[in-house]
C-alpha cells in the first residue's frame, strides 16, 4: 500500500498524497512527547478527498486520450507506484532518527527544566543557559547521554507505525468503503499504530529522561534498565503509557488543524513547497506543545520518579495520570504544570523541520528516480 494512493489528487483539492504529508508531519511532533518527537510518536489524520489518486490518474489520462503514462510529468506529491512499504518505513525511521539525535541536547534541557523541585546546581534560566552550564560543569557529552538508547527505540517503533497504519487502513477501506477512501478507516489506522508505536518506544523514554536527569546515578544504559527492572519491576517501563497517549491525541489534535490553517494562507493551492510545509509545520507543533506542556510534565514525573517529588508522597511510587497531577499541583502549584515549556516549544519547532526537510528528500528521490523510468 503507497502513502498518497487513496486519496483526490486535483487542482485546488487535497491530494491522496495529503495523509502521507501529514504522517510524517505528525510524527516529528511528536512529540509531542518526545519526543516526540519523532518524539516520537503521531497520529495518522484522515485524508481529504474522493478516490483518485493513482489510480484516478490513470483513469483521467484513459478517459481524456491526451494524457499518457509517459508524458505525464512525475508529481512529487504522490509517491510512484514502484516504490515499497519498506521505503516509507526506512524514510520514516531515517527522519525520526535524525530528529531525535538532532535535537537531543534541548531535549536532555527539557527534561532538566521540567524536574519539580531541581537542585540548586540544576535551576536554569533558559534553554542556552542551560546547555552552556551543564556543558562545562559535566562535560561536552553530557548533553548526549541517552541517545544510544532513544535512537534503537526510534527505529523500530517508527516502522512498526508506518507498516501498521498502511496495513490497516488497506484492510479497514476495503471493508468499510471498497475502492474509496474511507477516513474511518484511516482514523482508526492511525489510533492504532499510535498505541504501538508508543507501547515500543515508552521504556526507551524511561531510560532516556532517568540518564538525562541532573546528577543521575547511570553512566550506561544498561546500568539503568537493570536498576529499574530490579528495584521497581517491568511496569515501571510503561508508567507513562496511557500519559503518553492522552497527551498524544491533543498535541496532533491541536497540531493538525494549526497546520492545515497555516497551509490555507501559505500554500492556497496546496503544491510541493518545502519552505510552506516546514514553516506551518513547526508553526503548528510550537502551539501545540505549549498546549500539552501539563501532560508532558506529568509523563516527566512518572518516567523520572523524581526522588524529591516523591519525599511528599508518601504512597510510594507515583503510578498514573491522576496521580502525577496531583503530585505536581501539590509540589508546585498551577505553575508547575508549564515547567520546561520554553525548552519544549524550541525542540518541537526544528525537530518539525527536520523529520520533513529529511522525509521529503526522500520523496523527491523517488519521485525523479522511478518516475523517470
Amino acid at each position: 500500500m503507497e502513502l498518497g494512493a487513496s486519496g483526490a489528487a486535483g487542482p485546488g483539492q487535497r491530494g491522496g498524497a495529503e495523509p502521507g504529508r501529514q504522517l510524517l508531519l505528525l510524527l516529528g511532533a511528536g512529540g509531542g512527547g518526545g519526543g516526540g518527537g519523532v518524539g516520537g510518536s503521531g497520529w495518522a489524520w484522515p485524508s481529504g478527498g474522493g478516490g483518485g489518486g493513482v489510480g484516478g490518474e490513470e483513469a483521467e489520462a484513459e478517459g481524456s486520450g491526451t494524457e499518457t503514462e509517459a508524458g505525464r510529468e512525475p508529481d512529487y506529491e504522490a509517491l510512484p507506484r514502484g516504490s515499497s512499504a519498506f521505503t516509507h518505513m526506512l524514510a520514516g525511521a531515517v527522519a525520526g532518527v535524525m530528529e531525535h539525535s538532532l535535537m537531543f541536547p534541548v531535549d536532555c534541557v527539557k527534561t532538566r527544566m521540567q524536574s519539580l523541585q531541581p537542585e540548586p546546581a540544576a535551576r536554569y534560566r533558559n534553554v542556552l543557559e542551560a546547555l552552556w552550564r551543564i556543558v562545562r560543569t559535566e562535560g561536552i557529552w553530557r548533553p548526549m547521554r541517552g541517545l544510544n538508547i532513544t535512537a534503537t527505540g526510534a527505529v523500530p517503533a517508527h516502522a512498526l507505525y508506518f507498516a501498521c497504519y498502511e496495513k490497516l487502513k488497506k484492510t479497514l477501506t476495503d471493508i468499510i468503503h471498497a475502492g474509496g477512501n474511507s477516513h474511518v478507516a484511516n482514523g482508526a489506522a492511525g489510533c492504532v499504530a499510535t498505541l504501538l508505536h508508543d507501547a515500543t518506544m515508552n521504556p526507551a523514554e524511561v531510560v532516556k529522561q532517568r540518564m538525562q536527569m541532573y546528577n543521575s546515578p547511570y553512566q550506561r544504559v544498561t546500568d539503568c534498565v537493570r536498576a529499574v527492572w530490579r528495584n521497581e519491576g517491568a511496569g515501571a517501563f510503561y508508567r507513562s503509557y496511557t500519559t503518553q497517549l492522552t497527551m498524544n491525541i491533543p498535541f496532533q489534535a491541536i497540531h493538525f488543524m494549526a497546520y492545515e490553517s497555516l497551509q490555507e494562507y501559505l500554500n492556497p493551492h496546496r503544491q510541493y513547497n518545502p519552505t510552506s510545509h516546514m514553516v506551518a509545520g513547526a508553526c503548528a507543533g510550537a502551539i501545540a506543545a505549549a498546549a500539552t506542556t501539563p501532560l508532558d510534565v506529568c509523563k516527566t514525573l512518572l518516567n523520572t520518579q523524581e526522588a524529591l517529588a516523591l519525599n511528599t508522597n508518601f504512597s510510594g511510587h507515583i503510578t498514573g495520570m491522576a496521580h502525577a497531577f496531583r503530585t505536581v499541583y501539590r509540589v508546585g502549584g498551577l505553575t508547575a504544570y508549564f515547567r520546561g515549556v520554553q525548552a519544549r516549544v524550541i525542540y518541537q519547532m526544528p525537530s518539525t523541520a527536520i523529520s520533513w526537510s529529511v522525509y521529503e528528500f526522500f520523496k523527491y528521490f523517488l519521485t525523479q528516480r522511478l518516475g523517470g523510468k
